[in-house]
Parts: structure tokens; sequence; C-alpha cells
């Protein structure tokens, strides 16, 4: 089991855990919403998918995103993920990003859609 993201107080009193599963996808979520240099420790993690919602909406923006996060996801996730594609849509300001990937401990195929 594993500390759920994010961080909560479960029924119990104690610390929400999740499960290997749901914590891949956790992990997925934090490396996509933190900014890089949001980190004391790790100055060059994250996906910088935040700045792109401020970016002006177009083609562009919309194929430097996907690089970001799929340059990112391989990066920091490449041991605990395969990834199989990542798809952006830009809708207004508002950015939508769709994962599709295998987890390497169980080569279960997931697709996971995220909202900036």
């Amino acid at each position: 089991m594993h500390v759920d993201f994010p961080f909560r107080v479960g029924a119990s009193g104690r610390t929400r855990l999740t499960t290997p599963d749901d914590h891949v996808r956790d992990l997925v979520e934090q490396l996509l919403f933190t900014a890089p240099g949001e980190r004391v420790n790790r100055p060059d993690f994250g996906s910088g998918l935040l700045q792109m919602t401020f970016a002006p909406a177009g083609d562009e923006v919309v194929a430097a995103t996907q690089l970001l996060v799929h340059g990112a996801l391989q990066q920091w996730l490449a041991d605990v993920i395969v990834v199989e594609a990542v798809t952006v849509e830009a809708v207004d300001s508002r950015l939508t990003v769709t994962v599709r990937y295998v987890v390497r401990r169980t080569q279960e195929r997931r697709t996971e859609v995220f909202a900036a």
C-alpha cells in the first residue's frame, strides 16, 4: 500500500492509503501538475503543463504541451510506466491531457484524463 495523493486522513484517523495501481496514477498526476523549479531538491522535476495554460491557444501550444508532457513522463516515470500516447486538447483557456500508458509491474493498459 502507498500513501494516497493528495494527502488525506481516512475515517480511522490514519493516513489514507491507496492501491499500487492508483499510486501509479497519482505519480502521473503529481508529475503533470508540478512546475519545474517547484521542488527544492529536484528543480527539474515537473512537466510545465500549468505554465502552458497561460500561452495563447493554438496548434503550436498543443504540440509543445504534448512534447513537454511526454518527455517528462519518459524522464521521470520510465521505470514505472511505458507511455503509449499523450494527446492534448485546448479549449479556450483549458487544456485537457489524455495519457495512455502501460503499468510495467502488471502490464495493465490504462488511460487517464487530466484537466488544467
